[in-house]
């Protein structure tokens, strides 16, 4: 039966230690490919290769997403959407971005309790945190790595890239659809959807 008020404490517990184990594990085994990409990124952009950017997080709290840079800064201004032939990303972005190797410090904020392995991807200020109604029990969880809606919009830069205003279109047809999803997700929530999700991200 779906749950119009988020998950239980009992599922929040389960989903919160998997988390844990295995964004621990995970720092372990990939720190090095993260730390060299830092690197590389630094390089590439002559800039700090760790990106900060404020999001929305569990209960409308804000905090900062870490990624690796794949964008060199201009003086022009630029919204938060960005399409496939954006000319801020570089070469070496564009692989970073890929394989997802721009996603894996994530794990940090995973591990620090801001972020959740599977959950509703973390939305800048002017989305997420202006939820109303039934709507607002995606505030209920911690934002994910992956999703539901992320595996739907998988090449959304792709769409976004062909349409005259990816802004519009975002906003009108892309983010009701992530928000319809995501309600979804966690009104029918169970721990084998999340591994199955964990499984597609990897190996789809």
């Amino acid at each position: 039966m779906p749950r119009s008020n988020g998950l239980t404490k009992g599922q929040t517990a389960l989903k919160r230690a998997f988390d844990v184990f295995v964004s621990g594990c995970g720092l372990v085994a990939v720190g090095w490919i993260i730390i060299l990409a830092w690197l590389a990124a630094t390089i590439d952009t002559g800039e700090n290769g760790f990106f900060l950017q404020r999001r929305i997080g569990r209960g409308g709290k804000p905090f900062r997403i870490i990624k690796l840079r794949t964008m060199r800064t201009t003086s022009q201004t630029h919204g938060h959407i960005t399409t496939n032939n954006d000319e801020r990303i570089t070469r070496l972005g564009r692989f970073f971005r890929a394989t997802k190797i721009d996603e894996l410090p994530q794990l940090l904020n995973v591990l620090a309790g801001q972020m959740s392995l599977v959950g509703p991807r973390p939305d800048v200020p002017g989305y997420a945190d202006e939820l109303s109604g039934e709507d607002r029990v995606i505030l209920s969880v911690r934002p994910g790595i992956t999703g539901p809606a992320s595996l739907y919009f998988r090449n959304e830069q792709s769409i976004l890239a062909q349409v005259d205003d990816p802004f519009s279109y975002n906003r009108d047809v892309i983010y009701p659809k992530k928000v319809q999803i995501n309600r979804d997700y966690i009104e029918n929530w169970s721990f084998q959807k999340d591994l199955g999700y964990i499984w597609k991200t990897v190996f789809h």
